[in-house]
């Protein structure tokens, strides 16, 4: 227990540092390069192109990957603690898709560009709507067979009505703008976005961080756990709530950012081992360092114009899985020797 604890301070305290590395890099790359020295004066100092530079577009692009990616990887770790599932990834409630939905109409019928700042407040409105419907149909006390039985169904419709809009969008050039809006990205995002997105994403994180304990006993089973104290309607619906208020106004603000939420909970739970309480804190830095990584990498890969983020996410989080995969396979052919 106590070498469990000591290890997952250590993991903690270096993916801090990698953090604050990665973010220092995120403000230095960019179509104006910019030293370390350069970076940090336009950080502090405000003044002059550097300043404006850093300040104006490069901080709240990295504090937004920053977030996002943090939100993303406690959400993973915390569905995958209340389903005690290693598959289990924040778009199982129908959130993420619902708020793509919501800000793909705003984008179709022109009441907004994809960058305007009425797009994520529309998908925040329609992950927001996806949750009151979800309780309204499965009910707060409701099974998790059934709340994820209505999730799924959520999700299909709101994937289903997102294909619908692109197909009757009036303007193709709307479409064409919704389609790369939904790949995920970073680019042109500003403080207001971080400010829109910001408060959903901390009440998530507090929503969710609150059932530690729980994840933890759910770990004997739900009758164990029921017999500890636990109140598995409320923590079963306070998770949904923290997942999809947090996930969607994470695609409200990014568009659809894959894996994230999948992988970075699994990069470190080998590290701090089986208990999920102690996933939480170390998944939530996974998943910022991951992101801003990502991020990074799309201004540094050479291409006519600027790759999409969730894309980066997706061609990581495939070899990632195919290496599980193979991983397993060598357990079990040594267990089967």
């Amino acid at each position: 227990m106590e070498t469990a604890r000591r290890s997952g301070w250590r993991l903690e305290a270096a993916l801090t540092a990698l953090i604050v590395l990665l973010a220092i890099l995120s403000l230095m790359v960019g179509p104006a390069g910019l030293s370390p020295k350069a970076a940090l004066a336009g950080l502090f100092d405000g003044e002059g192109p550097a300043g404006i530079i850093v300040r104006d577009i490069r901080l709240p692009r990295t504090a937004l990957a920053l977030l996002i990616g943090a939100t993303l990887g406690l959400a993973g770790a915390a569905l995958q603690g209340l389903l005690r599932n290693p598959l289990a990834e924040p778009a199982l409630f129908g959130a993420p898709q619902a708020a793509a939905a919501a800000a793909s109409f705003t984008i179709a019928f022109s009441f907004a560009s994809a960058t305007s700042l009425v797009v994520p407040f529309a998908g925040i409105a329609g992950a927001l709507v996806s949750i009151g419907g979800l309780v309204a149909i499965a009910g707060r006390r409701a099974s998790l067979t059934v709340t994820l039985l209505a999730g799924l169904a959520f999700a299909s419709f709101a994937g289903a009505m997102t294909a619908l809009i692109l197909n009757l969008a009036p303007n193709p050039y709307a479409a064409l703008e919704i389609a790369f809006w939904l790949l995920g990205s970073l680019e042109d995002r500003s403080t207001d976005h971080l400010l829109i997105a910001a408060p959903f994403c901390i009440a998530s994180w507090v929503l969710l961080a609150m059932n530690a304990r729980a994840f933890r006993a759910l770990t004997l089973g739900e009758d164990a756990a029921a017999s500890l104290g636990v109140d598995l309607a409320r923590v079963r619906m306070t998770v949904v709530v923290g997942v999809a208020i947090g996930v969607g106004a994470a695609v409200a603000v990014a568009g659809s950012i894959g894996f994230v939420g999948l992988v970075a909970p699994h990069l470190v739970r080998r590290a701090v081992g089986s208990d999920p309480a102690r996933v939480l804190l170390p998944g939530a830095l996974a998943g910022a360092a991951l992101l801003t990584a990502a991020d990074i990498a799309v201004r540094m890969l050479p291409a006519a114009d600027e790759l999409r983020v969730g894309v980066v996410t997706s061609l990581i989080g495939v070899p990632f899985f195919l290496a599980m995969i193979f991983s397993e396979r060598r357990l079990l052919a040594g267990t089967a020797s």
